[in-house]
C-alpha cells in the first residue's frame, strides 16, 4: 500500500494531501521529499519559562529567581532566554536587566507588542533582541486589535525595520497562527522576512492545533526562511507538533521547563529534548541538567512535578511491579526506554502491595542488609501486606521490618525530645530538643516558615556537621477536613545514600521535623565516632 494511502486511512484526504511533499519521517516511512528528523544537524532550544511560564496562575518570580533560573539554563546549553517582556513595567525590565547583566552564552530576549514603544522599552534592558508577537488570525486582528490584514503587515514590516536598525535580533510571532487563514500567514511573515527579520514562528497559541495543520503551517513558513514553533499543550499534542514543526522544517523550539504555562501549559522542552536525542540522535541541551532544572523550577513557581511527568517525574524511573522489577534487575533496559543518568536521574525500586521478593531483596540490599531466605520470605509477607492496606512501604519501614524479623535492637542516635514553634505575623521561629547520641541538646532559630525554622534548629542542634539533603518533600492530607492528619514523606540523602520516610500527624511541622530526623538518623546509623563535636 502507498504510503499516501496510509495516511489518508489514518488521518484523513487532507494529510494525504500534503503528504505528497512532507511526510513525517518514521510515522508512515521516509519519504523523498523530506529529509529524516535524524539529519537535522542544528535543532536550537528557546525557553520561555520567565515569560510564558510565569503567566501560569498564582506564579510571580523574583528578579533573584529569574537570574537563577537563566544561569542553569544557560549552563544547560539553552540557546536563547525570553527573559520576560519589558512593557510589563518597570519591575520587570529591572527583572531582565539582571538577566542581561550575566553575560550569558544563550541569545537573551524580550516579548514585545508590534508597537514602537514595546521596543523602545525592551532596548532600555540591554536584551539582544525581541521577539515581536503581531496578530495572525481575523479573530485577533478584527476582534482583539480592530484593524485590518493590510494595516498589520504595513506596520510588521515597518517595526521590524525599526528594530534591526537597532541592532536587535528579531522574531516575528503570528499570534494565533495555528487559527490564521495560511495564505494570509505566509504573507505576513514572508513581509517581515523582506524586511530584515532574523526568523519568523509558528504560533499554537491556544493549543487548538493538529499534527497535520502544523505540518501544513509550518511546512509553508519554513519555505519561506528560518522558522519557528511555539506550541502548547490544551490537546496534549504539544510534543507531537513540535517534532511535527521540525520535520516540516522548522529549526527552533519555543517551550518551558516542566511544561508550566497558560492553561494546559507550553511544550514541556526536556521532553522535546529526550525525544530529539533517544527516537533520533539530536543533540539539543545537557540532558544531564534536565531534572535538577524541573526541581529549581517546581519549587521557585510551587507548581509540583505530577508524579507521572515525563523525564523528570518522580515515577519516571520508578518499578514497584515485581516482573518490572526482577526483569531491570535482570536488564537495566528491559522496562526503560533510556538510563535515567542520561537525565541526571536514579533508578529506584519501590515498594508495595505489586512488589516482588527479588525487589524486596534489592531494596534490602541497598542498605546492606543481608538476609537468609526464610528471613526474606518474612519481610516479603509484612511488606505484601502493608501494601495491601493501601500503603506505601517507605526505606523506614523495610529497614524497621527487617529488624524486627531478625530480632536486632536499633539504637537510634538521634532523637526528637521535643518541638516548639511559633508561626504568627512575626518571623516564624521554632525551638528544639534532640538526644544526640545520648546527649541533650537544644537550639532555637528562625525560618522562612515554621518547618524552615525547625530544621534550621535541627542544623544547628547537630553542629551543621551531617551533611544531608532533602531531595524530595511531599504532604498528603488524609481526610479532607479542617482538622486533617497530613502524611509528609521525605526523601534524603548523604553521599551515595538515600532513605525515604514517612510520618502522619494534625501538625504538618512536627510530622515534616518527625520525617526528617528519623530520615537523618537511618543515614548517619552506621557512622562511626560522634556526631556533633564537643562545644
Amino acid at each position: 500500500m502507498r504510503i499516501e494511502e496510509v495516511a489518508a486511512r489514518r488521518l484523513g484526504a487532507k494529510f494525504a494531501q500534503r503528504s505528497e511533499d512532507r511526510i513525517l519521517p518514521g510515522l508512515f516511512g521516509e519519504h523523498p521529499a523530506t529529509e529524516p528528523l535524524e539529519s537535522l544537524s542544528d535543532v536550537g532550544l528557546l525557553d520561555t519559562t520567565l515569560r510564558d511560564g510565569e503567566q501560569a496562575p498564582g506564579v510571580s518570580l523574583s528578579p533573584a529567581e529569574k537570574a537563577h533560573i537563566a544561569r542553569e539554563l544557560d549552563a544547560a546549553g539553552i540557546d536563547v532566554i525570553e527573559a520576560g517582556s519589558a512593557v510589563t513595567g518597570p519591575g520587570e525590565r529591572e527583572t531582565i536587566r539582571r538577566v542581561t547583566d550575566l553575560d550569558l552564552d544563550a541569545t537573551v530576549t524580550s516579548f514585545a507588542r508590534n508597537v514602537e514603544s514595546d521596543v523602545d522599552l525592551a532596548l532600555e534592558t540591554g536584551v539582544d533582541g525581541v521577539h515581536l508577537v503581531v496578530p495572525a488570525s481575523d479573530r485577533h486582528i478584527e476582534d482583539k486589535i480592530g484593524t485590518t490584514r493590510e494595516d498589520v503587515i504595513a506596520d510588521t514590516a515597518a517595526l521590524v525595520e525599526y528594530a534591526t536598525d537597532h541592532d536587535l535580533w528579531v522574531e516575528v510571532i503570528g499570534e494565533d497562527g495555528s487559527r490564521a487563514d495560511l495564505d494570509f500567514l505566509e504573507e505576513l511573515m514572508a513581509e517581515a522576512l523582506d524586511a530584515g527579520a532574523d526568523r519568523v514562528c509558528y504560533a499554537d497559541t491556544v493549543g487548538h492545533a493538529t499534527p497535520d495543520r502544523t505540518l501544513d503551517a509550518v511546512s509553508r513558513l519554513a519555505d519561506l526562511g528560518p522558522t519557528s514553533t511555539h506550541t502548547h499543550d490544551d490537546l496534549g499534542l504539544a510534543v507531537t507538533n513540535a517534532l511535527v514543526s521540525l520535520a516540516a522544517g522548522a529549526d527552533l523550539v519555543h517551550g518551558t521547563i516542566n511544561g508550566i504555562g497558560e492553561r494546559a501549559g507550553n511544550v514541556a522542552l526536556e521532553e522535546v529534548a529526550i525525544a530529539l536525542d533517544h527516537g533520533y540522535g539530536v543533540e539539543t541541551m545537557d540532558l544531564t541538567r534536565v531534572h535538577d532544572l524541573a526541581q529549581l523550577i517546581a519549587n521557585k513557581t510551587g507548581i509540583p512535578l505530577a508524579p507521572n511527568k515525563a523525564v523528570v517525574g518522580e515515577n519516571a524511573f520508578t518499578h514497584e511491579s515485581g516482573i518490572h522489577t526482577d526483569g531491570t534487575l535482570k536488564d537495566d533496559a528491559m522496562y526503560e526506554p533510556y538510563p535515567p543518568e542520561k537525565v541526571g536521574r536514579e533508578r529506584r525500586l519501590a515498594l508495595g502491595k505489586h512488589a516482588g521478593r527479588a525487589g524486596v531483596n534489592a531494596a534490602l540490599a541497598e542498605h546492606d542488609i543481608d538476609v537468609s531466605d526464610d528471613e526474606l520470605d518474612a519481610v516479603f509477607e509484612r511488606v505484601k501486606d502493608l501494601g495491601e492496606r493501601d500503603k506505601r512501604v517507605t526505606d523506614a519501614d523495610l529497614l524497621a521490618i527487617a529488624e524486627d524479623v531478625q530480632d536486632r535492637e536499633r539504637e537510634r542516635r538521634i532523637e526528637l525530645v521535643d518541638l516548639n514553634t511559633v508561626a504568627g505575623s512575626g518571623t516564624p521561629t521554632a525551638s528544639i530538643r534532640l538526644l544526640v547520641d545520648g546527649v541533650e541538646r537544644t537550639e532555637a532559630s528562625v525560618g522562612d516558615g515554621p518547618v524552615d525554622a525547625a530544621m534550621n534548629a535541627v542544623e544547628a542542634a547537630l553542629g551543621h556537621d551531617v551533611d544531608w539533603s532533602l531531595d524530595s518533600y511531599h504532604v498528603d492530607a488524609i481526610t479532607g477536613q479542617t482538622d486533617a492528619v497530613v502524611t509528609v514523606e521525605v526523601e534524603m540523602s548523604r553521599g551515595d545514600r538515600s532513605v525515604t520516610v514517612a510520618r502522619s500527624d494534625a501538625d504538618i511541622t512536627r510530622a515534616s521535623v518527625e520525617a526528617m530526623v528519623e530520615a537523618i538518623d537511618r543515614l548517619v546509623e552506621t557512622e562511626s565516632g560522634p556526631l556533633v563535636a564537643d562545644d
